[in-house]
């Protein structure tokens, strides 16, 4: 039995297997499948994962630099995923000292800065165009608190595509009853994430807002890939702000915190420049996994 060693991250409870690109796996679809299992996957305090986290390091590069490739538990292969970021920015830094990594992804390149008090990830710039979300063809202009599926959503790439709905109460809303058929709707051509966000003032009970955040978001997210709820997802989190900043909802170029079920993240979407992701990492285990013969 061939076996890999892998490390278990997670940021926000967003969980990652975490493997140098050069580890010998040549099916890597099958090997998150099997390994990111909810039922039956790799052990821990979580049993699976959110996705496996390929890194080929470039030490000698400065800044240092990573090429991300995620492949979720349904073995396809997302475009870009913040907490995986983040993730891939505390390996990087425990690996060659740096505490400035670049990171490669299929949406970009991602400029990190790993501190004591958490990581920042640059998220690139939101983009409501329809042809970067993408949208079909046929939908005239960006998509903007429009009903799809019954759901009143906002369409907005963060280096994957969400649909954004505003709610009084996320967790008043059955997810997973709702989110599927929008994440298959026929307005988005290669599916969307299904992000809900309500919002909660700063003084309220429900929030621990630090001093001078103008609001506070709650976010649950259904995602593509995934095919059910993360307990936290960082482009969303991205997502859910710069929609709230389009739809009226919000005025600032300050940071935001949005709460996803995993912990707290903090945002800031500017007007005239790339959206940043803070948070926090832990690293769990290491571990030796089972590679399937192809």
């Amino acid at each position: 039995m061939t076996t890999v060693t892998a490390e278990k991250y997670h940021g926000t409870e967003n969980d990652f297997l975490v493997l140098p690109a050069d580890a010998p796996v040549p099916d890597r679809a099958a090997f998150a499948r099997v390994h990111c299992d909810r039922e039956t996957g790799v052990g821990g305090e979580r049993t699976g994962a959110d996705g496996v986290l390929f890194l080929d390091l470039d030490p000698t590069a400065s800044p240092v630099r990573v090429t991300m490739t995620l492949v979720q538990p349904d073995g396809s292969t997302a475009e870009m995923c913040g907490n995986g970021a983040r993730v891939t920015a505390v390996w990087a830094a425990r690996e060659t000292g740096a505490r400035e990594v670049l990171i490669e992804t299929p949406a970009g390149d991602r400029h990190a800065v790993v501190q004591s008090e958490g990581v920042t990830v640059e998220m690139g710039v939101p983009s409501f165009d329809p042809a970067d979300v993408p949208l079909a063809h046929d939908h005239d202009g960006p998509l903007i608190e429009e009903a799809v599926e019954g759901l009143p959503v906002t369409a907005v790439n963060t280096g994957v595509p969400h649909a954004v709905a505003f709610v009084d109460d996320v967790d008043a809303v059955d997810l997973d009853a709702v989110a599927p058929p929008v994440r298959h709707a026929e307005v988005f051509p290669d599916g969307a994430n299904v992000t809900l966000a309500s919002r909660v003032e700063v003084g309220d009970e429900a929030t621990d807002g630090a001093p001078g955040d103008p609001a506070a978001f709650r976010q649950r997210t259904f995602e593509r890939g995934v095919e059910g709820e993360t307990l936290a997802c960082g482009t969303g989190a991205v997502a859910v702000v710069a929609a709230a900043k389009r739809t009226g909802r919000l005025d600032t170029d300050g940071p935001v915190r949005v709460s996803p079920p995993g912990g707290d993240l903090v945002i800031v979407v500017p007007d005239d420049g790339p959206a940043t992701l803070t948070g926090p990492v832990e690293r769990e285990f290491e571990v030796d996994l089972e590679v399937l013969e192809p």
